[in-house]
């Protein structure tokens, strides 16, 4: 849910911890068996007759956005969209299931947000996902896509393509970009890329610049110490009360932050209110050099409640469609 520059692979959190209560968030319905069928016309469609680009689960109790992947010709197997993930990544169970076989040498250093970790890789010879083909490389072996996942869907070669989520039909569509501007209703965020694949955002808190990050692998949002040391200048009382939260990376390791409610997060035209932020020095931003300006990873918690997001890394821009009222 990154930085791919070997051997680096870097993979966002998930972190574990419930949504405010006072938060319009919609949390699915227990997890049961997907039976996830693929239509490949060019593009590829999740559908069926419960959520399916959520699910609830033991850690990942607001949701990800999950899409169908083909591995070597054999699937459809659910991995986690993370945008802030540089390379996909596959679980244990899955290498397992696959009959894979690796070079016990053949090791890459996994940085996640609360750690790092050196972890197998393993070859594959194809993964497909709508227009996306990716040819034989190697892929990294997470310790746990936290959740019911069989791995990450990174950005691997998402140069020039169009990834269309639609929360309200439970449907995402990855195809490559013909350069489309926003249809009516939507809003246009322009993004930048850091370190040539994470989605950054010039966005404000409180009047305050920040660098957001969006990274639709992380449940909740997280913020670096100098944006709440920047926010506490300003709204001191508000930022002294808070919760300890537990934030658990890709590498299962544990930090603990402050959860606090924080004031509204002004993301290009989007205003978002009622949001909390999860506040630590966390070891991504440390590796990103993210830690003397105010920099925070936007995650499901606010990008869950649009009704439409579209990212189209050609245009460089989000397209996003909020809900009605």
């Amino acid at each position: 849910m990154g930085v791919f520059a070997l051997p680096f692979l870097v993979l966002l959190a998930l972190a574990e911890s419930p949504p405010r209560a006072d938060q319009d968030v919609r949390v699915p319905a227990p997890a049961t068996p997907l039976n996830i069928k693929p239509v490949v016309l060019g593009h590829v469609d999740v559908v069926g007759d419960e959520p399916r680009y959520a699910a609830s689960t033991r850690l990942d109790r607001i949701g990800r956005i999950w899409a169908p992947v083909a591995i070597n010709g054999r699937g459809p197997f659910r991995l986690v969209l993370a945008t802030g993930a540089s390379h996909s990544a596959l679980t244990p169970h899955l290498v397992e299931k696959l009959g894979i076989q690796g070079n016990p040498a053949d090791t890459v250093i996994l940085r996640g947000a609360t750690g790092s970790v050196a972890v197998p890789m393993v070859p594959i010879d194809t993964l497909e996902v709508g227009e996306l083909l990716m040819e034989p490389q190697r892929l990294a072996v997470i310790p746990d896509a936290l959740g019911d996942a069989d791995g990450v869907l990174g950005m691997d070669e998402l140069s020039g393509m169009r990834i269309h989520i639609d929360f309200r039909r439970d449907r995402i569509t990855i195809m490559r970009s013909k350069n489309q501007r926003a249809a009516g209703g939507f809003h246009t965020i322009p993004v930048s890329f850091f370190e040539g694949r994470l989605l950054v955002v010039d966005a404000s808190m409180s009047g305050i610049p920040v660098k957001a990050i969006i990274d639709t692998g992380s449940q909740t949002s997280l913020g670096n110490a100098a944006l709440r040391a920047a926010l506490a200048e300003r709204r001191r009382k508000e930022m002294l009360e808070g919760k300890l939260d537990q934030v658990i990376g890709s590498t299962l390791d544990m930090q603990v932050g402050t959860r606090l409610g924080t004031p509204a997060l002004t993301l290009g035209p989007i205003i978002v209110r009622q949001s909390a932020t999860t506040f630590a020095d966390f070891e991504i931003f440390k590796y990103w050099k993210m830690t003397d300006e105010p920099a925070m990873l936007v995650g499901m918690d606010v990008i869950g409640l649009l009704d439409t997001l579209i990212i189209d890394y050609r245009r460089k821009e989000l397209q996003v469609k909020l809900p009605r009222g």
